[in-house]
């Protein structure tokens, strides 16, 4: 009779079949990406990392509704990065020869970076009006994986273009019909209102309304206990909340970075967040900066355990 491996006798750090997949799916292990004869594969906790565009990229990934991106490639080529694509799908060439790759997708493999390269070099030798629903679990021949890191320029930022519906998804003066069009009424009814803000302090911020109240969700790529600390030392100093229509709500983990969210007045509007924002900004980069020297103190460390345990989840 065989014996379970007991937690000890795991590697260190190694993920138990019974434990969420790292992948974020919301299964356990053994049923994605631990699957035995499946698509089990290294987890790439933080896909986009080294890329200027990653907190934008985990952004329309995660939480913005319907948004794109020109994205240039290396060769010479462009695509569009998209939230979200008609069912779902990975890669889409438009019938006027417009080619998207779409960010909210089902994954296959442990690395979403590499699964956008395949989309990208796939969409790249599309016809128009294909799609391709998802990108497959299949190991390249020569055994080195392209990735997203190999194709475009790491020192690019995204200009994110955020649309109030999904028209974007047919060529101009296409007219949706039948499931389409369903498809459309469907997608459009379930948007929320969503805005990037524009402060060059405040770069992957975006302000959201989900109903009851309207939120700030800025993706930060600093390592998450620095980023814990610098946020514990500006909560300590009575100086986290953007004004006195705001509180910090919690932070969430998305991609290997951390998100804080801060509670906002729904009655402002989305522009009235950029200076707020800005300076808060300033804040943090100088706690951040005063890290190096200073470490924390007992009321900061304090604050620190208490911003640990306020983790939110997204609705």
């Amino acid at each position: 009779m065989s014996k379970r491996t007991a937690p000890s006798q795991r590697a260190e750090g190694a993920v138990g079949p019974r434990q969420p997949c790292p992948c974020g799916s919301g299964k356990r292990y053994k049923a994605c990406h631990g699957a035995a004869g499946g698509s089990a594969d290294v987890i790439v906790t933080r896909p986009f990392e080294g890329l200027a565009a990653e907190g934008d990229l985990v952004a329309l990934r995660e939480f913005v509704p319907s948004a794109t991106a020109k994205l240039p490639l290396r060769d010479g080529g462009e695509v569009t990065v998209a939230s979200v694509l008609p069912m779902a799908a990975a890669a889409v060439k438009r019938t006027d020869e417009q080619a998207f790759i779409g960010l909210q997708v089902q994954t296959r493999s442990g690395d979403l970076s590499r699964d956008l390269a395949r989309a990208i070099e796939w969409v790249q030798q599309a016809e128009p009006g294909e799609s391709l629903p998802v990108v497959g679990p299949e190991q390249p021949q020569d055994g080195v994986p392209t990735r997203l890191q190999d194709l475009i320029d790491p020192d690019a930022e995204l200009d994110v273009v955020l649309h109030e519906d999904f028209s974007w998804w047919l060529p101009e003066g296409t007219e949706a019909t039948g499931d389409v069009a369903l498809s459309l009424e469907r997608a459009n009814a379930a948007i929320m209102p969503t805005e990037r803000l524009t402060a060059e302090g405040a770069r992957s911020a975006y302000w959201v309304d989900p109903g009851e109240k309207a939120h700030l969700r800025w993706v930060r790529p600093e390592p998450e206990e620095k980023l814990l600390a610098a946020l514990a030392r500006l909560s300590a100093r009575g100086e986290l909340a953007l004004d006195e229509d705001s509180k910090f709500a919690g932070s969430f983990r998305a991609h290997g970075v951390l998100v804080p969210v801060w509670d906002l007045d729904r009655d402002k509007h989305p522009r009235e967040w950029n200076e707020p924002a800005a300076a808060l900004g300033e804040r943090l980069a100088e706690a951040l900066e005063s890290l190096e020297s200073t470490p924390l103190d007992a009321a900061e460390r304090r604050s620190r355990d208490g911003l640990r345990g306020r983790q939110i989840t997204l609705r």
